[in-house]
C-alpha cells in the first residue's frame, strides 16, 4: 500500500469507530408517565405533555415519554406509588396529595397562609427548599423537579353560603393536603378525592363543598351548576406547586445530555403552566359570574380562625415529626421575611391599582 492510501485508511477510522460511540451516548428511551389529572384539564394534563414534547426536541426525539391520564395505570392519587415502585419511570402530581405517608409532603404543594408561587420559587432555587425536597422525595426513591404551579386558587364551591366559623360544622368538603386537617378543626369534615371523582360526588350529596384550582379548570368541571357559591381567597393554596416525579434508577441511567433536557423542560413547563392559568383565569370568571356563580369573599371571621388552627397545626405536626419541623422551621422563616418585602411593594401596589382600575378615571 502506497503512503497516500495509507494516510487515508488512517482517516477514515476513526469516523468508522464514532457512529457506536455516539450512538451509546444517545440512546432510544421509552418512558411512561402517569398523571393524576383527566385528559380534559388541559392545563394540568398538558403539562406533562409540553415536557414530554420538550424533551424529544432537545434529544433529536430519542428520549420519548408517553403520557397518561388518571386511572389508565394507576388512578389520581397512586402516582407517587407507582414512581416510586418503578411501574412507571416518572409521574406528574401534587406532592399534597400524599401527606398521608407524611405530612412534609404538604410543604411542596401548597400551605394554608404559606408561600405564594415567586415566594416559593425563591425558597425553593435560593433559600433550601430544593435540598429539603431532594432529601424528602429521596427517601420514597424520587427524584423532584418542580414542574408547573397554579397561582393563588380559589376557595371553592358550596351549596349554601357559609359566614361564620359555626357554618362550617359537619360540612363534608372535598379539600386536598394540608388544608383538610385545618378545616377540620374549624369542624368541617374533610375528605380527599381525586379529580375525575369531584363532580359526581357533589351532584349525589356525597359532598356539600369542593375546592379545586380556579375558574378555568372549575368551569370544565361545572361545580356551578351544584354549588353556585364561589369563595375566595383560597387561603390554603396561595400558590399550588406540581412535581414531575421520576424513579431515581431511571433517573440516574440516563445520560448526562438526557438529564440535562428533562430538567430544562420542567423548568420551562414551571413558568408556562402559571402563564396559562393567568391568562386563562379572567375570562373564566367572567363566564361563570354570567352563568350564575354567586362570589363570595371568606369573612373576616373564618380567616382569623383558620390562621391561629393553621399554625397551631403546624406546631403541634413538628412535635411529633422530627422532617416537618425541620422544613417548618425554614419555610416559616423565608415566609416572614417574604411577607414584610411583599407588603412594602407589591401589597401596597396591588391595593391601590387594583381599585383605581375601578373607581379613579
Amino acid at each position: 500500500m502506497n503512503r497516500r492510501a495509507l494516510l487515508g485508511a488512517a482517516a477514515a477510522a476513526p469516523v468508522a469507530l464514532a457512529a457506536p460511540a455516539l450512538a451509546q451516548a444517545a440512546p432510544e428511551l421509552r418512558w411512561r408517565l402517569t398523571s393524576s389529572f383527566p385528559r380534559n384539564l388541559d392545563i394540568l394534563f398538558g403539562t406533562p405533555e409540553g415536557i414530554a414534547r420538550r424533551v424529544a426536541a432537545l434529544t433529536d426525539n430519542k428520549f420519548q415519554i408517553r403520557c397518561f391520564p388518571a386511572g389508565e395505570i394507576v388512578g389520581g392519587l397512586q402516582a407517587l406509588d407507582a414512581v416510586q415502585a418503578g411501574t412507571v419511570e416518572c409521574a406528574h402530581s401534587a406532592a399534597y396529595y400524599y401527606t398521608g405517608k407524611d405530612p412534609s409532603f404538604a410543604f411542596f404543594t401548597a400551605m394554608p397562609f404559606g408561600l405564594n408561587t415567586r415566594m416559593f420559587n425563591a425558597w425553593n432555587r435560593h433559600g433550601g427548599g430544593q435540598a429539603l425536597a431532594n432529601e424528602l422525595f429521596g427517601s420514597y426513591n424520587i427524584v423532584p423537579f418542580s414542574a408547573g404551579d397554579t397561582g393563588a386558587q380559589m376557595g371553592g364551591w358550596f351549596r349554601k353560603e357559609v359566614k361564620t366559623v359555626a357554618d362550617l360544622h359537619g360540612l363534608k368538603f372535598r379539600i386536598a393536603g394540608f388544608a383538610g386537617q385545618v378545616f377540620a378543626k374549624l369542624g368541617a369534615v374533610p375528605t380527599q378525592v381525586a379529580a375525575s371523582d369531584i363532580y359526581p360526588s357533589l351532584e349525589r350529596g356525597t359532598l356539600d363543598a369542593v375546592e379545586f384550582v380556579g375558574p378555568y379548570d372549575d368551569e370544565k368541571l361545572g361545580f356551578a351548576r351544584v354549588a353556585p357559591n364561589y369563595y375566595f381567597p383560597g387561603f390554603w393554596e396561595p400558590g399550588a406547586r406540581l412535581h414531575l416525579m421520576v424513579n431515581k434508577a431511571a433517573f440516574e441511567a440516563l445520560p448526562a445530555p438526557y438529564k440535562a433536557a428533562l430538567e430544562a423542560a420542567c423548568a420551562e413547563a414551571d413558568q408556562e403552566m402559571t402563564a396559562r392559568y393567568d391568562a386563562g383565569n379572567p375570562q373564566a370568571l367572567r363566564r361563570l359570574v354570567a352563568g350564575g356563580a354567586q362570589l363570595r369573599p371568606w369573612s373576616r371571621e373564618i380567616l382569623a380562625a383558620a390562621w391561629k388552627a393553621a399554625h397551631e397545626l403546624y406546631d403541634e405536626t413538628g412535635a411529633k415529626n422530627e422532617r416537618f419541623k425541620k422544613i417548618w422551621d425554614s419555610y416559616r422563616r423565608f415566609r416572614d421575611d417574604e411577607y414584610a418585602w411583599f407588603r412594602v411593594a407589591e401589597n401596597s401596589f396591588d391595593n391601590f391599582a387594583f381599585t383605581a382600575q375601578q373607581t379613579v378615571r
